[in-house]
């Protein structure tokens, strides 16, 4: 497996971190999209093992779906035994508490964590809470995220605001992808030119005859696999409407099958701020709040709880903050076909559509992380109008 230059120097420098026992208890990586964070991840894992055979190991991952597409990575590399373990960062830290119904009421901290090194993915996602969660089990860590993406949802705490190491050489191959080429343009210029980049991967200017009618075509024919992104929330409530309309959802309430988001932490739940998920049944509970069943894609068991129903459609976030007695009672949920791309951060979907939205407030750099952020949930497919 060649290596580039930066990723040469990376690893030198993570296994003389690892060797060395006065090492400092954490280690930042940072890299763009298309700089090979994962296969260095997988050349890491298999020298290290070289010092230590017996060494145990977990990677993990901020989403579920993060947390997949890094085990497959690494299975493909050669990179994973049978005591090495891949999840999520809420997988691998907390054991859910359960009632006598079996119903989970609440997440406790592992006690213990027999590995001798975490590799966290996706690292710019972890909030102020759950990074000192991790390194209470005193187990080295090594923690690699994109320093080219917008920091985490709420809070001061930034983990990949100046990573100690930095991969920054785009892979010849990578640099062929039409996607990777956009995200450049995105991260170094914050202006996309309209064209064709691929198939499947296309800008389009807002007054172009064919943007309006790709748009609906787009917006009707969503699938779980389709991720709507944009900036302001009265365009997410819009998008919601037009696509749960086109599904053939009628009325303003939701309903058992509707496509939800998070939109608050709740560490007791284990429900967190951009989870996605689907209503498997609903029920009003009083004029405010619904009893909810909703399976997370980042879960096996689902999520049973009230949620706060002004919330589905309204111009803005409920403040559960300010009123403590709305966090006591439920949880924040909203629609979510479209997202803005601050929720978003962390999922990635195969098809990606995008609407370039630029709040008056936001200056060059944090339009060029904005728009960069969007740009990188694409898997294969990237619509983006502007």
């Amino acid at each position: 497996m060649e290596l580039s230059e930066d990723q040469k120097n990376a690893l030198a420098r993570l296994t003389a971190w690892y060797r060395d026992p006065a090492r400092s208890r954490f280690i930042t990586l940072g890299g763009y999209a298309g700089t090979g964070k994962t296969t260095l991840i997988a050349v890491l894992k298999n020298e290290l093992v070289k010092l230590n055979k017996s060494a145990r190991f977990a990677f993990c991952s901020y989403t579920g779906k993060a947390a997949q597409n890094l085990k497959n990575k690494l299975r493909e590399a050669g990179a994973l035994a049978a005591r090495d373990s891949v999840g999520t960062i809420h997988g691998l830290i907390y054991t859910p508490r359960e009632n006598e119904e079996g119903r989970i009421t609440g997440w406790d901290r592992k006690d213990l964590l027999e590995k001798d090194l975490i590799i966290v993915d996706e690292a710019s996602m972890v909030d102020g809470n759950i990074w000192a969660d991790l390194l209470s089990f005193g187990v080295p860590i090594v923690a690699v995220g994109d320093h080219g993406q917008l920091p985490p949802i709420a809070g001061q705490f930034n983990l990949m605001q100046a990573p100690e190491l930095l991969l920054t050489q785009i892979h010849r191959q990578a640099a062929e992808n039409p996607i990777i080429k956009v995200s450049q343009f995105a991260r170094t210029t914050g202006l996309v030119p309209a064209e064709r980049y691929g198939p499947g991967v296309v800008k389009y200017l807002k007054d172009d005859c064919d943007a309006q009618e790709k748009t609906g075509e787009l917006l009707e024919s969503w699938t779980p696999e389709t991720m709507i992104l944009c900036g302001y929330n009265s365009t997410r409530n819009k998008i919601n409407q037009f696509v749960r309309a086109a599904r053939g959802f009628e009325g303003p309430a939701p309903s058992s099958g509707d496509r939800v988001i998070c939109l608050r932490n709740n560490h007791k739940k284990a429900v967190y701020n951009g989870m996605l998920g689907t209503i498997t049944h609903i029920m009003k509970h009083n004029a405010d709040w619904y009893e909810a069943e909703i399976q997370l894609d980042d879960r096996e068991r689902p999520y049973d709880g009230l949620i706060y129903a002004p919330q589905f459609g309204a111009k803005t976030g409920v403040n559960f903050t300010k009123d403590r007695r709305l966090a006591m009672t439920g949880d924040l949920f909203d629609f979510g076909y479209a997202l803005t791309v601050h929720k978003a951060q962390g999922g990635q979907a195969r098809r990606v559509v995008m609407f370039e939205e630029r709040f008056p407030k936001m200056d060059d750099e944090m339009w060029r992380r904005w728009l960069y952020t969007g740009v990188t949930r694409a898997e294969e497919e990237l619509y983006l109008f502007g």
